[in-house]
């Protein structure tokens, strides 16, 4: 049985016959499912609406568990974010009703970005969505082949993980 990942190989051995197919339908599979995903992941956002930034940044404070918030500082590490940037973004998030600024309470000159109860329903909205595209798109395995699928990534994912930099960082990292 084969795909178009398989045709894309076949194509390009005739113009790179020293190609690992193998390799090549391995990596091509892998970003093509990932192109998907977010291809759905947009569609997602766009129907409530978020953007990819501001689905993010709910989805690092609803990582935090309860009362989900965390110092601008903190979230911009997470995020990857320059602090600029990110206090622009929180500005038009705030205005929107998705965040608030709240003043840590065990120390009132400190900040923290919280989740307000329209941003977790905004989240937990587009997430319904994604769980729903996550759950067709893997719809075709059985359990042990999801298990072994899983392991096999799990591999993949601590060889890049091999200089101790957490490919996803959690909100108690830092």
């Amino acid at each position: 049985m084969t795909d178009s990942i398989d045709r894309h190989i076949a194509h390009w051995r005739t113009e790179l016959p020293t190609l690992d197919p193998l390799r090549e339908g391995v990596v091509t599979r892998m970003q093509m499912l990932v192109r998907h995903l977010q291809r759905h992941r947009e569609a997602a956002l766009a129907a409530h609406p978020l953007t990819s930034w501001e689905y993010d940044i709910l989805w690092r404070l609803r990582a935090t568990g309860p009362p989900y918030h965390l110092t601008p500082s903190h979230l911009a590490e997470l995020l990857d974010t320059h602090p600029a940037t990110l206090t622009n973004r929180l500005d038009r998030m705030e205005r929107n009703g998705l965040v608030e600024r709240v003043h840590d309470p065990s120390d009132r000159r400190r900040l923290l970005v919280a989740l307000t109860d329209t941003g977790s329903r905004a989240w937990r909205d587009t997430i319904g969505q994604q769980d729903d595209t996550e759950r067709d798109l893997l719809s075709g395995l059985t359990n042990p082949e999801l298990e072994q699928l899983n392991d096999l990534l799990r591999r993949l994912v601590r060889a890049a993980e091999h200089d101790g930099q957490p490919l996803m960082p959690t909100p108690s990292d830092g």
